[in-house]
């Protein structure tokens, strides 16, 4: 009798014999090759580029809406703490101490202004009352005697010094400079009807009609975007 190796249970046979579909055994396809496994990470990593580029857009607008909200502002600030920028103009240090978008101020609003030797602000008007306090240092305020025309005119001089006040009417044009080469010059300023909308020349013989309407101002255009209408 020959004794010969048996067809084992577990032999592998075509699956078109078993009645078995060919796809439910392992192919080559199966296992990952690396150039898919490269581009597979390389989505992934995209994808987290993205989730990351959006939190940090959610974060900063958060950051934001929190600086142009009075909730949760406490009753006694320190002014040393407050937000303080140049809003791009050299020579400049404004802080916003009580303001309308980002402390809920109704009828006045109030800024401490610093301004280095030689700097100034633009010439401009605005439709509100505004009043100076001086604190330290010294300068000039230029005032347009003949606002009521069709365009300022040269500007009259008035020396300002420390422990000295002055206040702006209505739409007459102005601009405060820095004229002390020694030292800083440090006002409080105090606005009606916040927030400001002010009217910028280029000189004092520019028309009235021609000044360009800066609004939202540069210190509240983070937390105001769309600006109502003003007239002279």
């Amino acid at each position: 009798m020959k004794v010969g190796l048996q067809p084992s249970a577990f032999s592998l046979q075509p699956a078109a014999k078993e009645g078995r579909d060919a796809s439910t055994f392992p192919t080559n396809d199966w296992v990952e090759k690396p150039e898919k496994r490269r581009e597979n990470i390389a989505e992934k990593m995209v994808g987290i580029s993205i989730i990351f580029f959006i939190l940090s857009i959610l974060l900063s607008a958060t950051a934001e809406a929190s600086q142009c909200s009075a909730i949760g502002l406490p009753l006694v600030r320190k002014i040393n703490e407050l937000p303080q920028d140049n809003y791009g103009r050299e020579g400049l240090s404004h802080i916003t101490v009580a303001g309308s978008l980002m402390h809920g101020m109704k009828e006045v609003e109030v800024w401490l202004q610093t301004f280095s030797p030689g700097s100034h602000t633009p010439i401009h008007r605005h439709s509100c009352e505004e009043v100076f306090v001086v604190l330290k240092g010294s300068g000039t305020l230029y005032l347009a005697s003949s606002s009521h025309e069709k365009h300022p005119g040269k500007p009259q001089e008035y020396p300002i010094v420390s422990n000295s006040t002055f206040q702006i009417p209505v739409n007459d044009v102005h601009q405060v400079w820095n004229t002390n080469e020694n030292e800083d010059l440090q006002m409080l300023v105090i606005i009606s009807r916040p927030p400001v909308k002010v009217f910028i020349y280029e000189d004092w013989h520019m028309p009235h009609t021609a000044a360009k309407l800066k609004f939202p101002y540069y210190w509240d255009e983070q937390c105001l975007q769309t600006p109502p209408k003003d007239e002279l």
